[in-house]
């Protein structure tokens, strides 16, 4: 009797993932294993055929299983496309409300890269793109945002060169048909899977992601990587209840700042009340005296 054998262990696999892409140390270390999961991702996100990567390169690789000091904590992944293209890909799952000015810092650092004594025009293309597990404007709420520089008046690109994009993880439902042609749609829902079962449904529908499904069960099956997932996991799980104190503080602080102006806005309105009713009195007074004398 013949054993069904496949090239893909991950097939074997059945139940829960012990991690999913959303920790940030995981999708590092499976962009990092798999060039085909990095390309294919970029291409993707920058709607580029697989044959326009010439060269696709991490900048900042660490050692697998390599402890991430608190201090020294970084996880994003700088990739040098085709020479002269960077994209700075982070994963960023806790919401400390500052994403807007953060990626942008991120996004400007990686684009102050001329060399000294080199025209301005060769300064390379850069992207900054954020995945995010929550969504970053809920009063405008977007699966897949492109940020540019552009004339206010009338949209009129200013460079090309300079591009903030974010991936809203949760907001798969309102993508769009671009997006789910693009396979940015399939990758979402492969960093939010929690099952090997859903996993196997994304693959058979994206066969090219197979890769990246392997490169997940081998990372995950690694001893030192998967205890540096569990302590991100654990330092996560920290973040998120400091954010939210954090979040619960400001928004007392805000409450009592309401309350106090409310309570300013009164007294104000009250004294004026206060003032004309006894500027009617001394004039109805004054009448009064007057008649009296009469």
């Amino acid at each position: 009797m013949k054993v069904k054998t496949t090239k893909y262990g991950y097939l074997n696999a059945t139940g829960a993932l012990r991690y999913t892409m959303t920790n940030d140390y995981l999708f590092r270390m499976v962009l990092q294993r798999d060039k085909d999961t990095l390309i294919n991702l970029i291409c993707a996100l920058l709607h580029l055929k697989r044959c326009q990567v010439k060269e696709c390169n991490i900048a900042n690789p660490i050692e697998p299983g390599m402890t991430i000091d608190g201090k020294e904590y970084q996880l994003d992944i700088v990739v040098v496309l085709n020479t002269d293209v960077i994209v700075n890909l982070e994963m960023q799952v806790i919401n400390y409300e500052n994403w807007p000015m953060r990626s942008l810092s991120y996004l400007c650092r990686r684009f102050d890269n001329i060399s000294r004594g080199k025209d301005y025009l060769t300064a390379s293309t850069v992207y900054q793109i954020g995945f995010l597990d929550f969504t970053l404007f809920e009063e405008h709420p977007e699966f897949f945002a492109k940020y540019q520089l552009r004339n206010a008046r009338d949209n009129f690109l200013y460079t090309d060169k300079f591009n903030l994009f974010v991936v809203e993880l949760n907001n798969t439902e309102i993508a769009t048909k671009e997006d789910v042609d693009n396979n940015i749609v399939a990758w979402a829902k492969l960093f939010k899977a929690k099952t090997w079962e859903e996993i196997k449904m994304i693959t058979k529908e994206n066969p090219s992601m197979n890769s990246t499904a392997e490169a997940i069960y081998k990372s995950t099956a690694d001893y030192v990587i998967a205890e540096q997932c569990r302590i991100r996991e654990d330092n996560i799980a920290h973040e998120k209840i400091q954010a939210e104190q954090l979040k619960n503080l400001k928004k007392e602080l805000a409450t009592t700042k309401e309350e106090r102006d409310t309570a300013t806005k009164e007294i104000q309105t009250l004294s004026s009340t206060i003032s004309d009713q006894a500027a009617i009195i001394a004039q109805l007074q004054a009448e009064l005296a007057k008649y009296k004398r009469n």
